[in-house]
């Protein structure tokens, strides 16, 4: 059976936004090693639309402005699959590009049954659904030393049907006091 393995960056008090932060090339450095381990990506339309056709573009023009970028642009660009959940988007340009209308809960929990690598997945809304549903198996979070104050927020308004215990499976400082949290369900 596929884990779901959700992702994402924020502050201190909870924002997430892409623009919090810049990340070091060490910081860069753990995600290009994730984004390798990558075969499938789940995205809305919104986060799908920001990092495709940025990182595949940069892999392909080798306009990458360090090493660490560049590394990871070519992580990305080499990912399998891609789905996409939205209601406006018909199509991509980017080959091996899923774009689904339904439910995300009901397609995700339907895609866990089958064959084939972990489903990664990033955002805000559709993870929110998932998780609603309990079909999140693992969170890895890098929480950035700031304060943003206002953006929108991890989990949000999240109704559970119950809590949901995790196990702290691994943690990292980086030097620049970013902290890596990567939690299991129990």
């Amino acid at each position: 059976m596929r884990k779901v393995i959700f992702s994402i960056n924020m502050s201190l008090d909870g924002c997430v936004s892409h623009d919090l932060f810049s990340p070091d090339d060490e910081l860069m450095d753990h995600y290009t090693s994730q984004m390798r381990e990558v075969e499938t990506l789940v995205y809305g339309r919104k986060i799908y639309q920001i990092m495709v056709p940025f990182w595949p573009d940069m892999a392909r023009a080798g306009a990458a402005p360090n090493r660490a970028l560049g590394n990871f642009a070519t992580a990305f660009a080499a990912v399998k699959h891609f789905i996409v959940f939205s209601r406006t988007l018909e199509k991509s340009d980017r080959p091996d590009t899923t774009i689904v209308h339904g439910d995300p809960a009901m397609e995700i929990g339907r895609l866990k049954t089958e064959s084939g690598g972990d489903l990664h997945i990033s955002g805000v809304d559709v993870p929110s659904q998932l998780m609603r549903h309990g079909l999140v198996d693992e969170f890895r979070i890098v929480v950035a030393p700031i304060v943003a104050g206002a953006g929108p927020r991890l989990m949000e308004g999240l109704a559970l049907p119950e809590g949901q215990r995790l196990n702290l499976f691994e943690s990292k400082t980086f030097r620049s006091g970013c902290a890596y949290l990567r939690y299991k369900k129990r």
